[in-house]
Formats: structure tokens, sequence, C-alpha cells
């Protein structure tokens, strides 16, 4: 059996791979991703992706506990606890508590995907681990597979196009057909080589977090195979359990 992988460009393009019933792995490497995976890492119990700021405060009500995380244009919404820089999710800060989470366009992808069987959180963080859960639940169930390389405001977004790659570079390329979105990324990926960092330092939206004083935020978020853990969308929520763990 031959498995087919796909690579959307865009967060709106998530309903394709719904509709072809893919398992999908989401990527917004700068920053939503990277910012769910650490703060997983860091023991938060939960995270609501949501994908307006008036939803996260309706949800707020309902949850008086948890905690209220997001951006617009790169800062931290007024009267939310934090932002949506992985630093900020630490373990002191995130352990135990469950978080709304909303962004640009990352959560917009896991709002339209909630409804999909196999929806996983993919960054360079994690990379690896995402890679080899994808090769398992694809031909568990025999199906196909798509990254969302999420980019920013309907445009292409390099760091989440070479990020894909990386991930579709773990996956035994005798096992699956790639499309020729799926072939370009993992190409980017292998050209980019170890000047990663130099070139989403210097793509649109790595120029931007720079000129806002988030460089850090784009160190962290390139760190390769920080984690072994891979996190899952069931329904609303992501938790790092598997979905067969939820039922």
């Amino acid at each position: 059996m031959i498995i087919e992988v796909h690579v959307e460009l865009r967060a709106i393009d998530t309903i394709n791979a719904v509709r072809r019933g893919d398992v999908i792995a989401i990527v917004d490497v700068l920053r939503c991703s990277s910012t769910i995976i650490t703060a997983l890492v860091n023991g938060a119990s939960e995270i609501i992706p949501v994908s307006t700021v008036r939803k996260a405060r309706q949800i707020k009500q309902e949850h008086p506990n948890y905690l209220l995380a997001g951006e617009r244009k790169g800062f931290k919404l007024k009267s939310f606890d934090l932002g949506n820089s992985p630093k900020e999710f630490n373990q002191g800060r995130v352990c135990g508590r469950g978080i709304i989470l909303t962004t640009t366009d990352g959560t917009k992808a896991f709002e339209i995907a909630k409804n999909a069987k196999h929806v996983l959180v993919g960054g360079f963080l994690n990379a690896e681990a995402v890679g080899k859960r994808i090769h398992e639940i694809a031909f568990k169930y025999e199906c196909g597979v798509s990254l969302i390389a999420c980019g920013k405001k309907g445009k292409l977004s390099l760091e989440d196009f070479i990020c894909a790659g990386k991930i579709l570079d773990t996956m035994p390329a005798n096992e699956f057909t790639f499309s020729d979105s799926a072939r370009a990324a993992l190409l980017a990926f292998k050209g980019a080589g170890d000047k990663t960092l130099e070139l989403v330092r210097s793509c649109e939206h790595g120029k931007y977090l720079k000129k806002i004083g988030l460089m850090e935020d784009i160190r962290f978020c390139l760190r390769t195979d920080f984690s072994n853990e891979v996190p899952v969308l069931f329904e609303d929520r992501i938790t790092c359990l598997k979905r067969e763990d939820l039922k």
C-alpha cells in the first residue's frame, strides 16, 4: 500500500485535507505550533484553540480558571494572561492549567480541522516524533496524509514550508507518494540545510518578529527535536494523549 502525501500552503486549505479524510499535521512554526508543543511539554492540561478574540473571551467566562493566551500582529492581547511566545509558557506558569489560545493563522486551521479524525501538531520542535506518528496512523487506518503549512494571512510562509519538508524527511520515501507541493517542501528543507535559521530570519514573518524584538522566539522555535510529544486535537481541545486513549 502506498500512501498519498499532500502539503497545503494556507490555513484555510485545511478544509481540503478534512474532505480527503487524511491524517493532518498542522504546522505554524512562528509561533502557534511551537507554543502549543512547549505548553504541553511543560504540563498544561489542555489547550482550546479558537480563531477569534471574542470567542476566546467567551470561553474564558465558561472556564474562569483557564489562562487566556494569544496575539494579534505578534503582540499579546490586552487583558490576556499570556501572548504567543513559547518562552512564556514555562512550567511555573502553565503546569496543570488549561489554556485558551487564539492566534492569527494557526488556530484557524485547528478550528477547521476539529471534526477530522486525526489531527496532530507539528513543528521543528517535534518533527521526528510527528513523522513517526503520521506513519503509524496512516498505515493503521489506511488514510492519506496532509501537512498544513499554515502560512501568514493567506500567503505561503517559508518557515512552515521548510518545516513540512523536515517532517517529510523523517518518513520512508518508498512507502509514500508525494504530491508536487510535498516534493517541493522536501526539496526546500534539503536545500536549506544548516542555513535554516538564516533563511527564516530573513523571510517576511521572521523579519517582522525580529523588528518587534522577538528574535529569541525565532531561535527557540527552530530548535530541532526538542520534544517527543505529539499534541493531538480531539474535537475542540489539544492534549498529548492519543485519540484512542481519549475514548
